[in-house]
């Protein structure tokens, strides 16, 4: 019964639509714009655009979180530095930056659902293409010093006078960079950049509409709905990516008990392509919902049963085919005016300011918090990517919702709004300070962090790889094929190690005789090693735990601020800004925040790279291991100080807020007075 009522009205609405020309020209007094309140299957327009917009919001920050979580995976597929994937990172703030503050200004003019919709399904192709390398790609190849040959049986691996015909030149081939595959992370870069083109509306447009139709009251609880539905896509864009990362990334060709790596091992790269398919097909489903949605409406709660509601209802349909006449030129005139407008508004302004600075820090951090995790603590990619979801993504969830429902039980005006946001935001930055505390000790790795003695030792030089041990071997300095062996030492590959033999095939390999094992601190009289790095520890996970805990806490507390904090951005503009408003605010972020916060996060972390990997061509690839003590002081200490800074133009917005607050008040505290004398 209820799908033949929803079929009855849709064959209705579509009655309406296709003689809605003919009904405008034979009588006026018939025309009625939609209502926000109209139901359509019980439930309300306004609902309906909520709904759907909840899901492209969903749609959106699922891909954005999933592709942040796997940007560590395209980079070892590629062979490319943390800075090269800063760039990538980058790009889809680069397309936003081509037509954010266009589609805020002239989006409004025009049919904002339909201009929505055109979004999605761009979004959706950019994804399409981001995973099209993996399909040209051919087979990933596992960084490796032992060959197919020697793994097979017992043969010696210390090539002691002999020559290295079977391992990786120590040169780089002039033809590396034409290697096929080389330079197939442009496709990712221009697909995130078309991503990037696509998200652009959804924002601006999408919480415009529902600023010009909702009530006023009800305004800050959905908004609260938008803010938790940026919470649950992240949240899902985790979870898959977790799920992607424990699959290898050849899967269709590739069988798992052909690898030798784990997905613990740094070279292991996941199924990162399977995901943005996903992603891609979401996105295209959030979009559809769009194109059947009307192209205004009668502000919620206000009644149109009135003559004057008609008249008004004609006099706005008679503007609306005036508007769809406009040229260009008519629609860009007030575009400067309008520009010139937000310029002179100095909490807007100011409120910029701290969103680059704040937005700087936050894209920083979770674009590179999944490397932090297998560096710092020893996490898989899979594990990493698992445990932000889990601990932060459901709490922040909870503090949106509830910033979104204070607002509203409240009434909090805009003064206030900004002391909450900017003293619950500084209590959040002191708790920030315990991360530095939360360490873990770094892992002995035999020529870069410990001497081949075992005594502590930091070094980023390749000759240290080599000692006494091992220097007759013939060893390549280039590869990463990491050992463990049982004194509790990583070697950086069997034949450093000084290993004379193997047994086992497959995962299960151990070499043994293993010269530089026996030499070192703690001799063992079967020297012997495993593939794989030695693990960190019982201490290292309970430090995981505890910082997992502080992020947890600090998560709910600014994500309490976070709604409070937008309304100050909303209410600072005026009803025609507020489309175009939230647009330069969104530029404004991509410019100075969202494009160059990975590229300089990137460059310095990879400063901080011991050991790079190598190409089979023999170039230099992604990085193998970090000085994790010098990692963690530029991942915290960096982000530190740019919200340290934030602080400065969020006082000084106080400062404002409170005048104009105050001026405010003695006017309204005079109009009774002027008007008694007026009277008198």
């Amino acid at each position: 019964m209820e799908s033949s009522r929803c079929g009855g009205a849709f064959r209705g609405i579509s009655r309406q639509i296709h003689t809605s020309g003919l009904t405008q020209k034979g009588n006026m007094k018939e025309t009625r714009k939609p209502r926000a309140d109209d139901k359509f299957c019980g439930i309300s327009r306004l609902t309906l655009f909520l709904l759907a917009l909840s899901l492209a919001f969903i749609g959106k920050t699922m891909t954005g979180a999933y592709l942040n979580s796997m940007y560590t995976q395209i980079e070892k597929q590629f062979n490319i530095p943390a800075s090269l994937v800063g760039i990538i990172n980058g790009s889809f703030e680069i397309g936003n930056l081509l037509l954010i503050a266009f589609v805020s200004y002239f989006g409004g003019k025009f049919h904002r659902p339909k201009v929505i919709a055109l979004g999605c399904t761009v979004f959706a192709f950019g994804c399409l293409l981001t995973s099209f390398p993996h399909f040209l790609f051919g087979r990933y190849h596992i960084e490796s010093s032992v060959s197919p040959q020697e793994n097979s049986s017992v043969v010696p691996l210390c090539h002691v006078n002999q020559s290295l015909f079977s391992l990786p030149t120590e040169e780089p081939s002039t033809e590396c960079e034409k290697e096929p595959g080389s330079l197939l992370w442009i496709f990712v870069m221009v697909g995130n950049l078309i991503r990037g083109m696509g998200e652009t509306p959804i924002v601006p447009l999408g919480i415009s509409y529902l600023e010009d139709f909702a009530k006023t009251e009800n305004s800050p609880f959905y908004q609260g709905c938008l803010h938790t539905a940026t919470v649950i896509g992240p949240f899902l864009g985790f979870l898959l990516a977790s799920f992607c990362a424990k699959l290898f990334v050849d899967l269709e060709t590739v069988d798992a008990g052909e690898l030798t790596i784990t997905p613990t091992d740094v070279r292991w790269v996941g199924a990162w392509w399977l995901g943005i398919l996903i992603c891609g097909l979401v996105n295209f489903l959030a979009g559809l919902p769009f194109w059947f949605l009307p192209r205004s409406l009668v502000k919620e709660g206000e009644p149109d049963e009135s003559e004057t509601c008609k008249k008004e209802g004609v006099l706005l349909e008679e503007n609306e085919q005036k508007e769809t006449k406009q040229t260009m030129y008519e629609i860009a005139k007030d575009f400067f005016p309008f520009l010139k407008a937000l310029l002179r508004n100095p909490v807007y302004m100011l409120f910029i300011v701290i969103s680059v600075l704040q937005f700087s820090a936050f894209i920083g951090m979770i674009s590179f918090m999944p490397k932090y995790l297998e560096q710092q603590f020893g996490k898989s990619a899979s594990d990493a990517i698992f445990l932000i979801g889990v601990y932060n993504i459901p709490i922040i969830c909870l503090g949106y919702f509830f910033g979104g429902l204070f607002m509203k039980k409240f009434k909090i005006n805009t003064y206030q709004a900004a002391h909450i946001a900017c003293w619950v935001t500084f209590l959040d930055y002191l708790l920030y300070f315990i991360a530095f505390w939360t360490i873990c000790d770094t892992s002995p790795v035999a020529g870069l962090t410990v001497s081949y003695e075992g005594i502590d030792q930091l070094s980023y030089a390749e000759n240290t790889l080599l000692a006494d041990c091992n220097r007759d071997c013939n060893c390549t300095l280039k590869v990463w094929d990491p050992v463990c062996a049982n004194n509790g030492i990583t070697y950086v590959s069997s034949c450093l190690a000084g290993c004379k033999a193997s047994t086992g095939t497959g995962k299960s390999v151990v070499f043994e005789n293993c010269t530089c094992v026996a030499a070192s601190e703690f001799p063992f009289q079967n020297a012997s090693a495993v593939l794989g790095q030695c693990d960190k520890g019982k201490n290292c996970d309970k430090m995981l735990q505890y910082f997992l805990i502080l992020q947890l806490v600090g998560s709910f507390i600014f994500s309490l601020a976070a709604m409070p904090g937008f309304m100050v951005l909303i209410r600072s503009l005026k009803p025609e800004e507020k489309s175009f408003g939230v647009g330069v605010h969104e530029l404004a972020a991509r410019v100075f925040a969202g494009i160059p916060s990975p590229i300089f996060f990137g460059a310095l972390i990879d400063t901080t790279c011991m050991k790079w990997g190598t190409k089979s061509c023999g170039g230099e690839g992604a990085c193998r291991i970090y000085d994790i003590v010098k990692y963690r002081w530029i991942y915290l200490g960096l982000p530190a100080l740019l919200r340290g800074m934030s602080f400065i133009p969020g006082l000084i917005t106080l400062f404002i807020l409170k005048k104009q607050l105050t001026s405010e008040r003695n006017v309204s505290s005079n109009a009774p007075v002027e008007l008694q004398d007026k009277g008198q």
